[in-house]
């Protein structure tokens, strides 16, 4: 059977990529040229002239140790072969999930919509997709030199709002709705760009181009309990000293996130140990083990350190921060009735590896 392009996009998921003859074919028993095709539409293409040289069949790299990548493919780059391996991973259990269908093209795009474009060259070379987002770590952040917490917390609270929308590639919202007081349920799934529309709707207009790259998006403003409208405050340069403006801030900010918000984050504010979030914290490298993408081979869950961790209790930030089981409430409009028949979160969760 000869390996036929289709008229795909480039890097969309192997689910997409295959044409109709190699779907009923084993991956394991896929030809040379089938799988150097699939790795060029996968956004690998660079690494498709060793691949040719060193594989016979689909086999060959199914059996393959993460070493055997970089040696006999010249794949040096880590998050390349995590890649790789979510992708032999997917063929190996035929489990297809959602985010395996978001290329890295829409990443790039996701990264704009969460305020946070100054990565996109980082993650557009990592050929970071959906899948990747899905399985990120601290590391992983790290290697695609995103240091600032803050901003580990903007893509942990937007990896979550993705998890709750089951992957939906249009979940965030751009542009205000018909809504006159959105709910927190609306405003969890609000862009950067929203979140500026809506500073310009409570007559902060001047203040709203300081959110750009600020990685200020609904998601973290309604789901990160640090985030306070202290916090969006000294991200929108808004002097101490102009007090009245800070309250009316503090006022809209309230109204905006909701009185569940609200209390839990005054809470987390007035708990012993407090650290306020600033722009200036920087995450530090989680200490390894024998090898880097060990948990991919290993089945404990608890082996894999996920940057966004869904568990029937809530959502683990960086092992710091947690909402209560309650805070599904709001997640998304659809959730909500599944919340008020007893749900409790347990549908969302990360398959354990």
């Amino acid at each position: 059977i000869q390996f036929r392009r289709g008229g795909l996009r480039a890097t969309a998921g192997p689910r997409l990529t295959r044409s109709p003859e190699d779907m009923n074919i084993p991956f394991s028993q896929w030809t040379k040229e089938q799988v150097c095709g699939w790795l060029e539409d996968y956004g690998l293409g660079q690494y498709v002239s060793l691949t040719r040289q060193w594989i016979e069949h689909g086999q060959t790299l199914l059996s393959a140790a993460p070493q055997d990548f970089e040696k006999e493919m010249g794949m040096k780059h880590p998050l390349h072969r995590k890649k790789l391996q979510l992708a032999l991973r997917a063929f190996t259990t035929k489990i297809t999930e959602k985010s395996s269908e978001l290329d890295h093209i829409w990443v790039t795009r996701w990264l704009d919509d969460i305020g946070l474009p100054q990565y996109k060259d980082q993650f557009h070379e990592a050929r970071v997709d959906g899948r990747m987002l899905q399985y990120l770590t601290v590391n992983d952040l790290l290697t695609l030199k995103v240091t600032s917490q803050l901003h580990h917390l903007s893509i942990k609270c937007a990896i979550h709002v993705l998890h709750v929308n089951k992957f939906n590639p249009n979940c965030l919202r751009r542009r205000p709705g018909e809504e006159k007081q959105p709910s927190p349920s609306e405003v969890v799934q609000w862009s950067n760009h929203r979140v500026m529309e809506w500073l310009r709707a409570v007559d902060l207009a001047e203040y709203a181009p300081n959110l750009r790259g600020s990685g200020v998006h609904g998601g973290l403003i309604i789901l990160e309990p640090r985030f306070s409208s202290e916090t969006l405050a000294l991200l929108l340069n808004i002097p101490p000293q102009k007090t009245l403006l800070r309250r009316h801030l503090a006022t809209a900010f309230a109204t905006l996130v909701g009185p569940q918000a609200m209390q839990e984050k005054r809470e987390y504010g007035n708990a012993t140990g407090h650290v306020p979030l600033t722009t200036t914290a920087k995450v530090k490298p989680k200490k390894l083990g024998f090898t880097q993408f060990s948990h991919l081979r290993k089945r404990r869950p608890d082996d894999a350190d996920y940057i966004c961790q869904i568990d029937s209790g809530g959502l683990t930030v960086n092992g710091v921060s947690r909402l209560s089981s309650t805070a599904h409430r709001g997640l998304s409009p659809s959730l909500d009735r599944q919340v008020e028949n007893g749900f409790q979160g347990g549908e969302v969760g990360i398959k354990g590896l």
